[in-house]
């Protein structure tokens, strides 16, 4: 793992079993010594008892095989996925994000810092024919990665039928759908389906999906990219999922407001 946001948000988030992690040990130039952000990670990692190492920027480059380690590289275990089961914990109406089949890992790691910042409960990767969660999808990720709830499965098919039967509804985008995707409500239990890049939702997923749903397209090109247009998606989730709750809150604080009782002039 390198980067500064990965191995900092890695830390944070104890998702990783850490063995060391290696900094540029020639941090006597400017860059490097007005480098606070560097500075704290260091500190993080002599807090959290992680041992910490000194290389040259040639060595973090062939750990990294990239010259954008940005200074440090973290030796750490592979992470450890959940099972699906596990992503039906926690309160509801519940928001997962199935993958079918992303193979690009800027676009896998983008797509998992939105689901961060969105607010999505869990994502479901696929074992096969995908791109795996590998340094370069952290790194995309800016380490949100880290904080996402992530579970495997081999048969993308059967995972969405699993959570049908849980009362999930699935919805995939694709630019053939028939609704637009604001025209969804997503304050239900919702799984947002995104396909490949270039060859959308393979067909026994798209036949899998409770609705298909497509983003406008105003300019002269048919669709976005995946992490893009998951991001429109996931964001409109967000908003109807965030619009609803502020409207109950209000509800029930109207309704459990103390009734004061009027009184005449002459009281």
């Amino acid at each position: 793992m390198y980067g500064l946001h990965p191995v900092e948000e890695a830390l944070r988030s104890g998702s990783r079993k850490f063995d060391h992690v290696c900094v540029a040990g020639e941090r006597d130039d400017r860059h490097d010594r007005h480098n606070p952000r560097l500075q704290r990670v260091i500190d993080a990692c002599r807090e959290n008892g992680v041992r910490v190492r000194s290389e040259s920027k040639d060595e973090l480059t062939r750990l990294a095989k990239t010259a954008g380690h940005q200074g440090i590289v973290a030796i750490v275990r592979g992470r450890e996925f959940l099972e699906l089961e596990d992503l039906f914990d926690g309160p509801e109406p519940r928001l997962l994000l199935a993958l079918d089949g992303i193979e690009d890992p800027q676009n896998l790691g983008a797509l998992l810092r939105t689901a961060d910042a969105s607010g999505v409960d869990g994502v479901l990767l696929t074992e096969r024919r995908a791109a795996p969660l590998s340094p370069v999808a952290v790194k995309a990720s800016a380490g949100a990665a880290e904080h996402v709830r992530i579970a495997r499965v081999v048969n993308l098919v059967r995972a969405l039928e699993q959570l049908k039967e849980k009362n999930i509804w699935c919805v995939g985008l694709d630019e053939r759908g028939t609704s637009s995707y604001e025209e969804y409500d997503y304050t239900s239990n919702t799984v947002i389906v995104l396909g490949r890049e270039g060859d959308g939702l393979h067909d026994l997923v798209r036949r899998t999906c409770d609705h298909l749903l497509k983003i406008p397209m105003a300019g002269q090109v048919s669709s976005l990219n995946v992490s893009a247009a998951g991001a429109v998606v996931m964001f409109e989730a967000a908003r109807q999922r965030r619009s609803k709750q502020n409207v109950l809150v209000k509800t029930a604080s109207v309704s459990v407001s103390p009734h004061k009782e009027k009184k005449g002039l002459g009281s």
